[in-house]
């Protein structure tokens, strides 16, 4: 896939995209489609009715109905023009119905500036809504609007893969509601500018408006608790982080809270842990495993990243979802992925996936948010590398490499990991275990220490950013000074695995990579003779011009993600020219 298309933003300035026209996981992922409409565009790409206006904090207020399965809402946008502009493109999925919109005027009135609320006109186009202001606005200035909607919103078919508003009733038969919308957009029960690109800098108010017998829980930290004077009490979260507006969700039921403090490397951080009521004990035993990863985590990725507002896990009616400072954890108090090991080989068993996957996604996803959905790969691939780090933290190196090298069992390569941009489309599932054994092949060619290294700048240099694929690979590349530019190429953008072709002839070592992208390179770590060796490959046949490494019985090193093939050479085949597999002929690796 050519490099075109690139979105190149940052949070806050204007920002202009190109169009361009089962897994287990939390995302769900796009269809498959090849033709994409119109709304697609409009949802996935930033036109000139979302360029103008940043996003400054969302307040959000929803009172949903359990019978009717119903909600009724408020949402307060708070933004600023950085540029000039007048009509805006509000997100608002059917069959939600918009009541009315008011935004802030100032007047002159009895010698003073005074500020009313006039109700504005707007128009609606399938789940979008054009909303003309009152008057332009000038780079620079400042102003709120205020949408009151009601319906029945979308309801999870079956969360968090095909997402929704979900209603379920717990054990003892209460009501249990939550949402799950990442991919479908969080347009589905709030308006908003749902696009990943533009997160509120300020953080959002989420108030919750439930039945007096149930618990209301969100993001952030709990401001209050009201009692209305109809049997129901409003609960106010405030999330004081800029957050993605899929992650910003309530979590409604018959919960108890227990926490504890962890002392990290910012200080205290409080961790608070929601569960059904019936279910205190288990989550007693199972949540032990916090501190651990959090430990291991902030070793090799840097602090966690919201310490303003909390570490939650929520119980959740689905099975898991990284919503930021409110993980909803919903994998049955027990090991595993439901029980299993997503790798086969037993490692996974010993850490709780939605604990550790999940938890990961606060650094990769929440912090380092990617712009567009297509390059979801740089939430999923890392995150799922996190899973390996904690393998490796919790039982050794060797173990982490058997879990990662495991996970290949489940990489399809039916469609490129980057997705088409500007229609709100992501790309195969495989950006989750083939990004991870990118990652983990990246980790090998540069070394440990310069990989660590990386993960803690890039945490650093990302924080609370949205960035793109392009802007990530760029910085791999530049911190750890490898041409790294053709493996991104090869494992995101195309679905060929490479192949190393290698022969001897005439007591010779030759190599060359075939299936894969023009101008491919890469190191290759092989064992021979008892004697490990590392040479660079490239599309033509190179020659060992040294001593050693020229066995005919070659291991290539599991922990690079390849095929190998060996050739029988002929001399029509070898180039006269043809240069070295190592400058020098190929060296020796020194002991790790």
């Amino acid at each position: 896939m050519a490099r075109t298309g690139y979105i190149r933003c940052m949070r806050s300035p204007a920002i202009v995209i190109t169009f361009l026209v089962v897994h287990v996981s939390w995302a769900q992922l796009g269809d498959g489609r090849k033709v994409f409409t119109r709304a697609d565009s409009l949802r996935g790409s930033i036109g000139p009715e979302r360029a103008w206006w940043n996003v400054v904090g969302y307040d959000v207020g929803v009172r949903p109905d359990f019978v009717e399965r119903s909600i009724e809402g408020r949402t307060q946008i708070a933004f600023d023009a950085v540029a000039d502009g007048q009509r805006m493109q509000i997100d608002l999925q059917q069959p939600l119905v918009v009541d009315s919109i008011l935004t802030d005027v100032a007047d002159f009135k009895d010698g003073a500036i005074a500020v009313s609320y006039k109700t504005i006109p707007f128009i609606r186009e399938e789940n979008v809504i054009w909303v003309d202001l009152p008057q332009a606005m000038k780079s620079g200035e400042a102003a709120t609007i205020t949408i009151h909607y009601h319906g029945t919103p979308r309801a999870a078919r079956n969360p968090p893969w095909d997402g929704g508003w979900i209603w379920k009733t717990d054990a003892h038969g209460n009501p249990w509601m939550s949402v799950a919308c990442q991919g479908l957009g969080s347009s589905m029960w709030y308006p908003c500018k749902d696009h990943q690109s533009d997160e509120p800098e300020y953080g959002a108010n989420l108030r919750i408006t439930v039945a007096d017998s149930l618990q209301a829980i969100a993001n952030g930290r709990l401001r209050s608790t009201e009692k209305n004077n109809d049997g129901t009490s409003t609960w106010h979260w405030q999330v004081k982080n800029p957050i993605n507006t899929y992650n910003l969700v309530p979590y409604i039921g018959k919960y108890v809270h227990f926490g504890e403090v962890y002392d990290g490397v910012e200080g205290p951080l409080d961790c608070d842990y929601w569960v059904l009521a019936h279910n205190e004990d288990l989550a007693r035993g199972q949540f032990k495993q916090v501190p651990q990863m959090l430990r291991c985590f902030e070793e090799w990725l840097g602090p966690y990243a919201f310490y303003a507002d909390g570490y939650k896990l929520v119980e959740s009616p689905h099975l898991g979802m990284e919503h930021q400072s409110a993980i909803a954890y919903g994998n049955g108090f027990r090991n595993g992925y439901l029980g299993t090991d997503l790798s086969g080989t037993g490692h996974g068993l010993q850490w709780d996936y939605i604990i550790v996957h999940e938890s990961g996604h606060e650094w990769f996803g929440n912090s380092i948010t990617s712009a567009d959905i297509a390059d979801m790969w740089v939430h999923e691939g890392f995150t799922d590398y996190t899973e390996t780090i904690f393998t490796e933290c919790q039982q050794g190196k060797q173990a982490a490499e058997e879990y990662v090298i495991g996970l290949r069992r489940n990489i399809r390569n039916d469609k490129p990991i980057i997705g088409p941009y500007g229609v709100n489309d992501e790309g195969s599932g495989d950006m989750y275990y083939k990004g991870a054994n990118l990652i983990h092949m990246i980790r090998h060619i540069v070394g440990d220490s310069t990989f660590k290294a990386m993960l803690l700048e890039m945490n650093k240099r990302f924080y609370h950013k949205t960035t793109t694929s392009a802007e990530v690979e760029a910085f791999i590349c530049n911190f750890t000074n490898r041409p790294l530019e053709g493996i991104f190429d090869q494992y995101l953008r195309q679905t060929r695995i490479p192949v190393l072709e290698w022969g001897i002839r005439k007591g010779t070592l030759w190599m060359r990579w075939t299936n894969c992208v023009d101008g491919f390179m890469m190191p290759i770590k092989f064992t021979t003779r008892g004697i490990t060796f590392r040479a660079v490959a490239g599309t033509q046949w190179r020659k060992n011009c040294g001593k050693g490494g020229n066995g005919n019985n070659i291991e290539f090193d599991r922990n690079w993600y390849i095929h190998s093939s060996k050739v029988k050479l002929r001399r029509s085949m070898l180039p006269k020219d043809a240069g070295c597999l190592f400058r020098s002929g190929i060296q020796p690796m020194p002991e790790e």
